[in-house]
């Protein structure tokens, strides 16, 4: 039904870059306004209905009768026709001004010749049946396929929006006077500017003054904050942690990490890919076969010596039994079912284009933090001295880091939650600035912290913890000892922790015969640790959030169909990029914009469920375009009569009863795709 998908998701801001006859033919058009005028032309297309000969003839009863009343269906044909039509004539002279007839010069080629043929009938210029009842079902029916179409389409040009949220609506100036409230865009470069804990930074800059954490998440897509000091860059939209920094901005506008990001997503719409839809094919296909056909039917038949009236109630049969009754629906119909019944299974198909994308797939690229991994610190090994308990260790740590803020801490407290473990109150809490805690439990004296606590106490480390903490930092891991009177107990290796389910998403994947690579910001060591768990050979690890793009690029001009999974905002112009973006629900809304799919459940085994649903999703679309105008192979001929002959003749009623029949088997087939097991 549509020129192609594109222009109904992720490219609907995008224009013509690579075809300047192309048009879109919804242009101007929404849902609600195909809603409205459908409901109105039903309303209207009843009483034609009923009060036609044909179908009183048809189903055996007698409409009443009253001054006026065979007046019913012109009169309500025409206003159909006039208000239902109008859409599909406006569709139409744009497909030909720009010389690309489809779908919508085919239906309305249909509804003028039927509306032109009733009222000659009508005024007794020839004799036959008129088509009222005909054109008013057309007409409506294209009414609620164009519905269903739009209600299916979802406009992902969401994702410029939450980009731009990142940043703060004002920004505190520092000036020689004191401290001013000032609009963000009033910001210029060498500004120094404020920013509390808690706050987003509103543009780059460096630290003048302070220091502390950084949240870049956001940004980065890394989960661990980052420690700023004196002189360290800091980019606008990252959130400022537990202290108040003073920056000097460098970039504002245009000139930050986060617009060029922003520009990034902009570039990715509007250059992906605008194939044709299969409909919008079959439907160019049809225009030209009809209009040849009907050319030759009536020109036939007059050479023949045929009076004109048979010739032209022959034309009239064979455009109104090519006209896509049911193309219009066959497509759309079945996007429509499998976007529900992908979102019944926690599969949110926000732009039909990237599901159709997905039964081609060759590579599946993961980013690491948040989808692959949590996105948050656990305990991923630990190793405890000998005659101590594994999880009376760890309970033990999570009461001693209970009262602090850090995330590591949190992580460790989690870990022990997650394993259901009581944990203590603790007493005397007291934060060893740089170093560690320390705390009271059970009124014994615990410390936790890293290297730098064990130099500052002196403390004695078994070979086993000290071999596990250096295992841990050679896979980029923190390692974080519990101390007890200056002796190790156990060493705790804290990392992102990879999620339990992505070890089974990888391994069907790799069964269903797709190749999966990993994608991070993070070191080459961590990436590695992560990939070797998984069983993931291609990895890229240290790129950059504006580089993530190109990664998936590079991997397209190999040749491949790429999917990109993520979960952040420096993910989204990777996800826009590929041929499928699926993004994790549970991410940033950015990401979840960006993306063609979005796993609702936040479970990266939904991904090999998607490579089903496209499969089983092109099937029926396959079918039910068989359906849907491959019957005009046989009734074409027969309504333009070639066998004539032998009595065989299709009236236009005869041809619009064919019609419905198509519809309803592509409806009935479409309905099928519910069966399927995802």
């Amino acid at each position: 039904m549509s020129d192609d998908p594109g222009r109904h998701g992720n490219d609907g801001n995008q224009g013509n870059h690579e075809n300047h006859g192309d048009h879109d033919q919804h242009e101007g058009h929404s849902a609600g306004m195909f809603r409205e005028r459908f409901w109105l032309s039903l309303v209207l297309t009843l009483p034609v209905v009923f009060w036609s000969g044909h179908i009183q003839e048809l189903l055996g009863y007698d409409a009443p009768e009253f001054p006026g009343s065979r007046w019913i269906p012109p009169v309500l044909g025409t206003v159909v026709f006039l208000y239902g039509g109008l859409v599909f004539l406006k569709g139409a002279w744009a497909e030909l001004k720009d010389r690309l007839p489809g779908m919508m010069t085919l239906i309305s080629l249909a509804i003028v010749v039927a509306f032109t043929f009733s009222w000659v009938v009508e005024l007794g210029i020839i004799e036959a049946a008129p088509l009222w009842w005909e054109l008013a079902t057309l007409v409506t029916v294209m009414l609620l396929g164009h519905w269903i179409e739009m209600n299916s389409i979802s406009r992902a040009q969401g994702a410029l929006g939450e980009l731009a949220k990142l940043l703060p609506d004002t920004a505190t100036r520092v000036t020689d006077s004191g401290e001013e409230e000032v609009p963000v865009d009033e910001l210029r470069d060498g500004d120094v500017i404020l920013v509390r804990p808690g706050e987003s930074f509103p543009a780059d800059g460096i630290v003048r003054k302070g220091s502390g954490s950084v949240d870049e998440s956001a940004i980065t897509g890394e989960s661990t904050p980052v420690r700023k000091d004196d002189g360290d860059e800091v980019v606008a939209g990252t959130l400022n942690g537990e202290n108040s920094l003073r920056v000097e901005v460098t970039g504002t506008g245009d000139d930050t990490k986060l617009s060029g990001i922003m520009r990034l997503v902009s570039d990715a719409q509007e250059s992906s890919s605008r194939a044709q839809h299969l409909a919008d094919r079959a439907a160019r296909i049809l225009t030209g076969v009809a209009l040849v056909s009907a050319v030759l039917t009536i020109a036939g038949w007059q050479l023949a010596g045929a009076e004109l009236d048979f010739s032209v109630v022959r034309m009239v049969t064979v455009l109104v039994i090519a006209c896509p009754h049911a193309l219009g629906l066959a497509v759309p119909l079945v996007v429509a079912i499998s976007t529900t019944k992908g979102a019944q299974a926690g599969l949110l198909v926000r732009d039909r284009r990237g599901l159709e994308e997905a039964r081609k797939l060759d590579v599946v690229i993961f980013d690491k933090t948040g989808t692959l991994t949590l996105g948050a610190h656990r305990v991923v090994e630990m190793t405890v001295h000998e005659g101590m308990d594994a999880d009376e260790a760890l309970r033990i740590a999570a009461s001693v880091e209970s009262d602090s803020e850090h995330p590591i801490a949190r992580g460790i407290v989690e870990s022990a939650r997650e394993k259901e473990l009581e944990i203590p109150s603790a007493d005397d809490f007291e934060a060893l600035t740089g170093k560690g805690v320390s705390a009271s439990v059970d009124g014994t004296r615990y410390l936790m912290g890293g290297p730098s606590l064990l130099e500052e106490v002196d403390a004695g480390v078994p070979s086993a913890l000290r071999e596990a903490a250096e295992r841990a930092g050679a896979q980029g891991r923190a390692a974080i000892y519990l101390l007890r009177d200056r002796e190790a107990l156990a060493v705790f290796a804290v990392a992102d922790a990879v999620r339990d389910e992505s070890r089974e998403a990888v391994s069907r994947l790799k069964d269903q015969g797709l190749e999966v690579a990993m994608l991070t910001g993070d070191s080459q060591e961590v990436a590695r640790a992560v990939a070797d768990e998984l069983g993931i050979e291609t990895v890229f690890a240290q790129v950059l959030p504006e580089d993530k793009a190109s990664k998936v690029k590079e991997m397209q001009a190999q040749g491949k169909r790429v999917a990109m999974v993520g979960d952040g905002v420096n993910d989204a112009p990777a996800l826009a990029t590929a041929d499928l973006g699926i993004a994790i629900g549970a991410g940033t809304d950015v990401a979840v914009e960006a993306g063609h799919i979005v796993l609702v459940r936040s479970d990266p085994r939904d991904i090999p469920r998607i490579l089903t649903l496209s499969k089983a999703t092109y099937r029926k679309m396959l079918q039910n375009l068989w359906w849907a105008a491959g019957y005009n192979i046989v009734a074409i001929p027969l309504a333009a009569g070639v066998a004539a002959g032998w009595g065989i003749l299709l009236s236009p009623a005869v041809g619009a009863v064919l019609m419905s029949a198509s519809t309803v088997i592509a409806a009935l087939n479409a309905q099928l795709l519910r069966r399927v097991e995802i």
